[in-house]
């Protein structure tokens, strides 16, 4: 491989010893923290944004814009901490993503904000996958759950807090202070990461060969379908001109984007991703886990306040609750999978998950606030069962030169997993609303009347119908992960040795 690669294959260490490791600790979980908070935060505050700079008509950027330049970034900046390293990448990542909070601050209009919130994403990009392959970098095998736990826990109180604290300051304060409070947070990040991690000395290879085709056509093939994904059903019809272009084009770019990367020297998106076994379940398992979670994260609170009639912070805490089961489960899973592997332990978590989100539509009509919220309890110690050994195992099964293309790989194919679930058990619910109205309905429009107090009790029917169509096609995408890691999977992960090679007595 062109470039520069660590003396050694375990990779980078803290220069003075536990303390240092603390720090750099620390570092990781603000930085996956900022990333985390940006993307729920500005939620509650879109109405002192609109009232002060306008553009209702196209805030939904405000979201999509930072989702966007997240994800497509990943696997170029995977790439690059293989080939450069961790720290550089996360330090110019970081330095992006504050000057961007920094630009959103001062934006004078809507456009400008929109635009400003891309180059946050474009920071944020590096924040999410490198926070996660230094992770793997720094401690070893049998102490990885318990970072990951840290990362997943610091994620999910991130995301669910986002927007209580936006609202929070939009109304007490001003809604610039949402990008504002980013910078001291991330100034301290980075401080901690430029004076307490060191990368090992590098020995020289070659001039570094950087695929700037493959980049470029990454941005535009994900950008052309994402956006479509997005964008599609909301700012215009599934089946309209804009929609049909933006798909053709991002396919016609992916194909473009196939015989870029088999020509290229160092491809972004090497084949060797897809071509092992470990690494292509994985992905496809974790792009499945991408769809399901968009039911609780996105379709739970609608229905905690249409069905179950409960407030806005008490719809917030049936959401959250998830979040305590998850890592926890996480954090001990290491004591199962070190006796049946990493792949079984994934399947038994993934089966449950099946299990749990197949019953939510059973769950009797209105019924009370406990009983959901039991089933999210569950659902996020089936998840934290599910994600984290397969995390690992692919940390563990690949080269230090690797494993941040790797990385990004997989959060990768999560992110858009996520993207996809939106669009598509948005219109499952649309639809069924529809039908169950016997007219056009979609859920925004018949939750604000629920909420305004105009709706009839037919209509929360419809909305409790409409939740669970989403929920039983959650337990599908569950039951293709269960599938997927079952036939393509291998039974037991290939795990290297610390010097990089394939010891054949360490597979979990």
């Amino acid at each position: 491989m062109g470039g520069i690669r660590p003396a050694t294959r375990d990779a980078v260490r803290p220069a003075d010893g536990t303390g240092s490791r603390r720090a750099v600790t620390a570092a990781l979980m603000l930085a996956m923290g900022l990333s985390a908070l940006d993307s729920t935060i500005i939620s509650t505050a879109v109405p002192q944004i609109v009232a002060d700079l306008g553009g209702f008509s196209v805030f939904s950027w405000l979201f999509s814009g930072y989702l966007l330049a997240v994800t497509v970034t990943l696997p170029v900046y995977g790439k690059l901490s293989d080939t450069f390293g961790r720290k550089p990448v996360l330090v110019v990542g970081a330095a992006l993503f504050l000057l961007g909070s920094l630009l959103c601050a001062l934006a004078w209009d809507m456009g400008s904000l929109i635009a400003f919130r891309i180059v946050q994403g474009l920071g944020g990009g590096a924040l999410q996958g490198t926070v996660q392959t230094l992770a793997a970098d720094l401690y070893p095998l049998k102490e990885r759950p318990k970072i990951q736990s840290k990362l997943s826990t610091v994620w999910a109180v991130s995301a669910v807090a986002g927007p209580g604290v936006g609202g929070a300051l939009a109304a007490y304060a001003d809604w610039r202070w949402i990008f504002l409070i980013n910078l001291p947070l991330g100034a301290a990040a980075l401080w901690l990461l430029v004076r307490h991690l060191h990368e090992p000395a590098r020995e020289s290879t070659g001039r570094p060969r950087i695929d700037w085709a493959g980049a470029l056509t990454i941005f535009a093939s994900g950008g052309a379908l994402l956006m479509a994904l997005v964008q599609g059903g909301v700012a215009w019809d599934w089946f309209s001109w804009p929609s049909v272009t933006l798909l053709g084009t991002g396919v016609a770019l992916i194909a473009v984007l196939v015989l870029i990367e088999r020509r290229a020297a160092e491809p972004i998106i090497p084949g060797w991703v897809w071509r092992r076994r470990t690494i292509a379940a994985v992905n496809l398992a974790l792009g499945a886990l991408g769809l399901l979670m968009v039911a609780p994260t996105v379709f739970l609170a609608t229905y905690a306040q249409s069905v179950l009639g409960l407030a806005p912070v008490a719809a917030g805490f049936v959401v959250s609750i998830w979040t305590l089961s998850w890592p926890v489960s996480a954090a001990l899973s290491q004591h199962v999978y070190r006796r049946i592997g990493f792949r079984n332990t994934a399947l038994i978590g993934i089966g449950a998950a099946a299990a749990l989100l197949f019953a939510f539509p059973f769950l009797p009509y209105p019924g009370e606030a406990w009983q959901p919220m039991l089933l999210m309890l569950l659902l996020g110690a089936a998840l934290g069962l599910f994600q984290l050994p397969l995390i690992i195992g692919v940390q563990s099964s690949v080269e230090w030169e690797e494993r941040g293309t790797a990385t990004a790989s997989i959060l990768f194919c999560r992110q858009t997993g996520q993207t996809l679930g939106a669009a598509v058990f948005g219109a499952v619910a649309n639809g069924v609303l529809a039908s169950r109205l016997g007219g056009a309905g979609d859920l925004d429009a018949v939750t604000h009347s629920l909420d305004t107090g105009t709706a009839a009790e037919p209509v929360r029917r419809a909305v409790a119908d409409a939740v669970h169509a989403v929920y039983l096609g959650a337990a599908c995408a569950a039951a293709v992960a269960f599938v997927v890691l079952l036939l393509v999977a291998p039974r037991r992960f290939p795990v290297l040795a610390p010097g990089g090679s394939a010891d054949p007595r360490s597979k979990t």
